[in-house]
């Protein structure tokens, strides 16, 4: 059994007060602290930020950048704490720019922890040519020093690195959104990815080939889990309220088995679940269907 951490993140990537902001929130509502099994949740906490702010920055370019920056900084440490105490974090909430808190806090813990990064999209965007502003379209960027040689000020300073072999990603599906800014693949770059297809036809398999190409270079890993990587016909509550999400995706089942190969394999020291909208998830279903999920994947890592 494990003693997991469970951190909050009240962060809303385009500075709202609520939205990706109040996840956290409402899956405890939902049960979330309930959702670990037998396993113990022996600390419950959330980050305190800023106060949200829609506009761009003026050291990075990206839109809420105090509170951006105060995320990484303090992620970083509850991570790093918590996984010096041999606790499980578990990090829910705001969006796919927590990864820079979460590798910062895993890299301050120990050097041979690597990332596999389920996702829709890539988030390579170059901040040059970022067309929102919205940090979470270019951490995997900043993290593999692709883009960012522009930032200034404290985010620069905390920003980590992280090797293109110690990055393994499953099931983007953005290739036509990215041939829009003539941004490339990052298969062509030297990551370990399985696209969509790949990762939908062999859940199981592709989540084992995620965590054996991670093993060659490096002995534990933390899994990343976008929620956009599933299909908006079976999880709603992503994306921005008014906008069309992107077509196609994988379904709860296919997720809980690539997930589930990842815990299993004995090396995973970490989770976290971004992209949750509750504003876009009127009845509570999804938040019910995250939570489920949560069971079903710590049901998966027995008793490790």
């Amino acid at each position: 059994m494990v003693d997991v951490a469970l951190i909050g993140v009240p962060f809303d990537g385009y500075g709202r007060p609520g939205n990706q902001a109040r996840a956290a929130h409402t899956l405890r509502r939902a049960g979330l602290p309930g959702a670990f099994g037998g396993h113990r949740v022996v600390t419950d906490t959330d980050l305190h930020l800023p106060q949200p702010d829609p506009s761009r920055g003026v050291h990075t370019g990206l839109i809420n950048e105090a509170a951006l920056t105060a995320m990484t900084a303090t992620l970083a440490d509850s991570v790093a704490a918590a996984l010096t105490l041999h606790r499980f974090p578990v990090v829910v909430g705001g969006d796919c720019a927590a990864l820079l808190g979460i590798v910062a806090g895993f890299r301050r813990h120990a050097g041979d922890i690597g990332l596999v990064f389920v996702d829709g999209h890539e988030d390579t965007m170059p901040l040059d040519v970022s067309e929102d502003g919205e940090a979470a379209n270019t951490e995997i960027g900043l993290l593999l020093g692709l883009t960012g040689r522009s930032l200034k000020g404290p985010l620069a300073e905390l920003l980590p690195d992280l090797a293109r072999d110690e990055l393994a990603v499953i099931g983007p599906r953005d290739e036509a959104w990215r041939a829009q800014f003539n941004v490339g693949t990052l298969a062509d770059a030297g990551v370990w990815l399985a696209p969509l297809a790949v990762a939908a036809a062999a859940p199981s398999v592709t989540g084992r080939q995620a965590v054996a190409a991670l093993a060659e270079h490096v002995g534990r890993w933390w899994l990343h889990i976008d929620l956009d990587v599933l299909d908006p016909q079976v999880f709603a509550a992503q994306g921005l309220p008014g906008v069309p999400d992107e077509p196609g995706g994988l379904q709860w089942p296919q997720l809980v088995d690539i997930a589930g190969a990842v815990v299993e394999s004995g090396g995973c020291v970490g989770l976290s679940l971004a992209i949750y909208d509750p504003d876009q998830d009127i009845d509570g279903g999804d938040a019910a269907r995250i939570v489920a999920f949560v069971q079903d994947l710590f049901a998966r890592m027995g008793g490790q």
